[in-house]
């Protein structure tokens, strides 16, 4: 019984150190990125080398497997659909390529480093404190607040969704290369669909 308690602190420290890593490199995205955070390469990859390096930090395995990909490539055509769709029926032209190689480079990095930390990092840690559906909710709470400096408050409703789907791949397959394979893919796809 002396040893579960310190245990379990050590577990809510390490949750709440992980929270407080995310939150200063997703204020350091937006410093980095002042007014055009959002179309920033800087601040995006300095970003994703905030959450890389906690993620390294902390020993996080992340173990591709093919059925972690195509889980992940059907988990893109859930989050897409709905929007394929839309663009579909009402006949929108597809965005070109023009400044795609530099942007694809640039969002795969990021993408995945938001996967390897909330979806691996995060998870595990969450997961042993409360467990798997504690650690989808917060790691889907925290995906949807990280883009409200980017796109505004009116993300987070479907930000949200978007984690919790992330978040079931990640138990589905117990590894974070679902998610990021499909977080990667969605990215792609809002590309040509904005």
């Amino acid at each position: 019984m002396t040893q579960a308690l310190p245990d379990r602190w050590l577990r809510v420290v390490q949750v709440v150190v992980l929270l407080a890593a995310f939150g200063c490199a997703v204020g350091l995205r937006v410093v980095v990125g002042g007014a055009g955070v959002t179309q920033s390469y800087p601040a995006g990859l300095v970003f994703a080398g905030c959450l890389l390096s906690v993620a390294a930090a902390a020993r996080t395995r992340v173990a591709v497997s093919g059925r972690a990909l195509a889980v992940g490539l059907g988990g893109a055509v859930v989050v897409c659909a709905p929007v394929a769709l839309g663009q579909l029926l009402t006949l929108r032209p597809l965005h070109d390529t023009r400044g795609l190689a530099a942007w694809l480079a640039v969002v795969t990095v990021v993408a995945t480093a938001e996967e390897v930390f909330l979806r691996g990092t995060l998870y595990d840690a969450t997961a042993r404190l409360a467990g798997e559906p504690v650690a989808i909710a917060l790691g889907a709470v925290c995906f949807a607040l990280l883009h409200v400096p980017l796109y505004g408050w009116h993300v987070l409703p479907l930000d949200l969704a978007v984690g919790v789907v992330l978040g079931g791949l990640r138990q589905a397959t117990g590894t974070a290369a679902a998610p990021a394979v499909t977080h990667v893919l969605a990215d792609v796809a809002g590309w040509f669909l904005r």
